[in-house]
């Protein structure tokens, strides 16, 4: 089988002109092509009026070899690379122990998918709720004001990107194929099939939440054990210092020496026991910020300019950085196109944003985060106090919200002026339970103000409108990642503590669904290959 990447045609080609554009590329008759399948499709939109489809397929001739000999020297005409996820190992029959999960993110249920399907029938512990349950938890938040510090946006089965726009592209390096795993498991579990082949795919909240119940009864059904509600208050080390079990809030203990720490970034208090314990963990950077609201139509149209509102382009997103004057960076962060913006807090009397978008992508306001990169240099002194700086913000933001969860938040010509928003124009915020417009100059500090100031009028040079009067900010975006990195050996495991693997964006080691979900199988792996030796 060859792969041919980087064909490019027409937006709106006729269906037959990509074989056509096989035989060309490959310079090779109509029977000479076996069959082909379609690998990846892209879009170039550089030339916003004149956007072209960009096609990775897969491609089997009757002549292989010999086309790779005239195609040696092309870079763009290969052999399909092995993309089989092949197990490391198998748990034994006799296997006297089994191995503990906690979390249920994706880096948490991949983890539990394949030690099950390696036979170690993992336990999984969550503090949460399963997702519907979980689902209604965080609507009280956004419809009522009513919230619960253990089932929301951050705290349950899916984990944080449940709520999000369910992208699953990523910028790790796959040499060994997790991520096409990953991918095929989703469909699998109910993803659309596109996700195999579109360039940037994305899922969207509701169809996340029968993909995840999917996923756990695939785990149960191999033999693994999910519990709901089930918050780990402590690990227990012996004094080699190596994990002997975890005891939980509701005063049960379970033995293992193997322990999959998948906790996401927010879980705080859980930071907290293990620093306790000696785990080792160090400060890291991470960023903040606010969301940034426009309408769609206006980025669509400055994306694809006539083509706008092209089914096949959909709604179109954005990627933008600028190197402020301060020497600080400000960039785009989780754009969700066509979505939302959402409540996000897991504490109370705190206010976080985030974004969410559905599968459809067709809500009337493009969203992102736009966020300074800070450095453990701006929160000095203690391994967590990133976290302390994170809620600091948080709180500060829900003062000047009223104190009732509705968020901050001011126009950005306003903000650009330096004077409080007292009104709205012609961009709704999407956020619930609600913005009350204030003066943001207080919720970050000054230099990411500053930065924040001197970037907006930068994106403007590269969307057209970015800086628009109307275009609305909400405040504040703290969880972009994790604050601390446990960090781990060659083993997978923790420095300080044999038998304790941590994994995922809570650890440091992920950002995003699909790079959360592979690291949990590569730690998965370690795990299994430790019980096997």
């Amino acid at each position: 089988m060859l792969r041919i990447t980087e064909l490019k045609l027409p937006l709106d080609h006729p269906e037959n002109q990509l074989k056509t554009a096989i035989l060309d590329r490959l310079g090779i008759c109509a029977k000479e092509l076996i069959a082909y399948t379609l690998f990846r499709q892209g879009f170039d939109a550089r030339k916003r009026n004149a956007v072209l489809l960009v096609y990775t397929v897969d491609v089997e001739t009757s002549n292989e070899q010999s086309i790779l000999n005239r195609y040696a020297d092309d870079p763009h005409v290969s052999l399909t690379p092995d993309s089989t996820y092949r197990f490391v190992t198998q748990a034994p029959k006799d296997l006297k122990q089994r191995p503990v999960i906690i979390g249920t993110g994706p880096c948490g249920l991949f983890a539990g998918l394949i030690l099950a399907q390696m036979g170690f029938r993992p336990i999984i512990l969550e503090r949460g709720k399963e997702v519907r349950e979980r689902t209604k938890d965080t609507f009280g938040l956004w419809r009522k004001g009513q919230f619960n510090p253990e089932s929301n946006v951050q705290f349950g089965e899916g984990g944080a990107g449940t709520f999000s726009d369910g992208k699953l592209h990523t910028q790790i390096k796959d040499p060994n194929h997790y991520g096409r795993k990953v991918l095929n498991e989703l469909v699998k579990a109910g993803a659309p099939d596109e996700i195999l082949h579109v360039s940037k795919p994305h899922i969207g909240t509701f169809k996340l939440v029968t993909v995840v119940e999917h996923i756990r009864a695939a785990i149960e059904s191999l033999g693994g054990e999910i519990r709901f509600q089930s918050r780990v208050d402590d690990i227990i080390i012996d004094n080699s210092r190596k994990v002997c079990g975890v005891a939980l809030a509701n005063g049960e203990t379970i033995n293992t020496n193997h322990v999959l720490l998948a906790v996401g970034h927010s879980a705080r208090d859980t930071f907290k026991m293990l620093y306790d314990r000696g785990v080792y963990i160090e400060a890291k950077p991470f960023s903040i910020g606010f969301r940034i609201e426009h309408p769609q139509s206006l980025i669509d149209t400055c994306r694809f300019g006539s083509n706008a509102g092209h089914p096949l382009l959909g709604a179109a997103d954005y990627k933008l950085v600028h190197h402020c004057s301060n020497g600080r960076s400000v960039y785009s962060f989780c754009m969700c196109p066509g979505g939302t913006v959402v409540a996000a807090t897991s504490e109370e009397g705190h206010v976080v944003t985030n974004g969410m978008s559905q599968y459809s992508r067709n809500e009337r306001n493009a969203n992102s985060g736009i966020v300074v990169g800070i450095t453990p240099d701006d929160y000095p002194g203690h391994p967590l106090a990133g976290i302390d700086f994170q809620r600091r913000l948080e709180a500060e933001a829900f003062s000047l919200g009223g104190k009732t969860y509705e968020a901050p938040g001011q126009l950005v010509g306003d903000f650009l002026a330096k004077r409080p928003s007292s009104q709205l124009g012609t961009v709704q915020p999407s956020y619930t339970p609600g913005v009350h417009l204030c003066d943001l100059s207080s919720a970050l500090p000054d230099y990411a103000i500053t930065a924040i100031r001197e970037a907006l009028p930068a994106f403007d040079k590269k969307i057209k409108g970015f800086a628009m009067n109307d275009a609305v900010l909400t405040g504040v975006e703290t969880r972009t990642s994790s604050p601390i990195r446990i960090k781990r050996n060659e083993h997978y495991q923790s420095l300080t503590i044999k038998g304790l693997y941590p994994a995922g964006e809570g650890a440091g080691y992920a950002g995003g669904i699909l790079s959360a979900a592979v690291d949990g199988i590569k730690v998965a792996e370690a795990l299994a290959l430790a019980m096997t030796q």
